[in-house]
């Protein structure tokens, strides 16, 4: 289940340069949202397409389509283009500069059909794929992009990019990516326009904070378990749950607790194994959270078009020997109420928290979050050379996971989740998950 990649290869990189965009756009600046400009976002969001051969597309240069394409959908979405300042109590404005985003074009010495399954992350060799830029990786007065397009000898090619996340969520930047796409198969204007309105997810004034916020209190690891990392001593793997894994699992959850997600079962499982594999002291407490967009919720009436961070992350909090030693339905049940968190009332305390407290980090002590990206549709974007193999986040960080639909080498639909911890705590979280669902799991009444 667990997937490594002992993979390796060469890239020959020409010379960084920007991308600005095609024609003039307006010199403003331009206030983020009170949800946009936390602590937590203050990072940059690696991205990864991989793209088979095509006919169609025979004598194009998918560098070339795609950079001037890029140029064409920043003429609409010029923030882009500009760079980040810090105003009073830290709120970050675009300056809307049109200065562009950073490109790279590359070739590698490597095939599609050599990398197979290591495409899903954490992929093989992605500091070659995209290449750090010295001096590009801050979040103030740094380019907000940054896109590489990699050759293959087979004629297929990888697309990376960086995201400042400051910027966009998943749903924002498709939205940006699916611009690019459609210009770069002819259209002239994107089918969806972009608004900005940031406004709309600022706090109220005055700001009151009305919820209660887990996933932002302060906590002191006593015992010294709680598994806080340092990011330079762990391993990046992936696990793929298929439709076996999927139904194995949910036959341990009861009826009782009512109809029962993929996600609720698999969040609920990653997230009891990876407890289990730190050895956490059973008296302490930890915290989960499921990132969670506020798009489509009721009384969240955010534009068609809008692309700033409309998410957040409502946490639950378990005591440890409750968690590891109940059944997996004790975990789901938690898993449920986070969802059950979000709401407008919600989002306008996080972000009145946000103003109040000065913008702070979430919690790292016994922390844990999880992404649900399955239904992003960065898998159906399009460049002139049809869907990608795999398209979606790059690697895990130590606090945060992320589910993405994915298809292995047998042609098998499932979820792929790529986990970052300690050498030690990865081996006990493996036997852990295989445990979860290779044993005959009685159905719970």
């Amino acid at each position: 289940m667990a997937m490594e990649s002992p993979i390796s290869f060469s890239v020959t990189r020409g010379e960084p340069r920007l991308v600005a965009p095609a024609k003039p756009t307006p010199r403003e600046l331009k206030e983020l949202s009170d949800i946009d400009d936390q602590e937590g976002l203050r990072f940059q969001v690696p991205i990864i397409f991989f793209y088979g051969n095509s006919s169609l597309m025979d004598g194009k240069d998918p560098a070339k389509v795609i950079r001037e394409a890029l140029a064409k959908a920043l003429i609409y979405y010029y923030p882009f283009a500009g760079r980040l300042v810090e105003g009073s109590n830290r709120k970050l404005l675009v300056d809307c500069t049109g200065e562009g985003v950073l490109f790279v074009e590359a070739d590698a010495d490597t095939t599609l059909e050599y990398l197979g399954d290591a495409i899903q992350p954490p992929c093989p060799c992605f500091e070659e794929l995209l290449y750090d830029v010295p001096g590009s990786g801050g979040i103030l007065g740094c380019p907000l992009l940054l896109f590489q397009v990699t050759r293959l000898r087979c004629g297929g090619f990888v697309l990376a990019l960086r995201l400042n996340h400051t910027m966009s969520d998943s749903f924002g930047l498709l939205q940006f990516l699916n611009a690019v796409s459609e210009i770069a198969q002819g259209a002239e204007v994107p089918s969806v326009l972009p608004v900005w309105q940031r406004e709309l997810l600022n706090a109220r004034n005055p700001p009151c904070i009305t919820c209660r916020h887990y996933e932002f209190e302060e906590v002191h690891d006593t015992k010294g378990t709680l598994g806080v990392m340092d990011d330079d001593n762990t391993v990046h793997r992936s696990f793929f749950f298929g439709p076996k894994e999927i139904r194995s699992l949910k036959m341990r959850i009861p009826q009782a607790l009512g109809p029962c997600t993929t996600y609720e079962a698999l969040a609920a499982c990653v997230w009891r194994c990876r407890t289990v594999a730190f050895g956490v002291d059973p008296n302490e407490f930890v915290r989960f959270s499921s990132a969670m967009s506020m798009r489509g919720k009721r009384g969240l009436q955010l534009p068609s078009g809008y692309y700033g961070n409309a998410f957040a992350y409502p946490a639950a909090i378990a005591k440890v020997g409750e968690l590891c030693k109940n059944p997996l339905g004790y975990a789901v049940e938690l898993v449920k109420k986070v969802k059950a968190e979000m709401s407008e009332e919600y989002i306008k305390s996080l972000a009145a928290l946000m103003v109040i407290k000065g913008r702070p980090l979430y919690t790292r002590t016994g922390f844990f979050i999880i992404s649900d990206n399955t239904r992003v549709d960065f898998q159906d974007v399009d460049f002139g050379w049809g869907k990608p193999l795999y398209g979606g986040l790059a690697k895990a960080s130590s606090l945060i996971s992320f589910f993405l639909r994915f298809r292995n080498s047998k042609g098998e639909e499932g979820i792929v989740v790529p986990i970052q911890l300690p050498l030690p705590v990865m081996e006990r979280f493996e036997q852990e998950v295989k445990r979860m669902v290779a044993e005959e799991a009685v159905e719970v009444p």
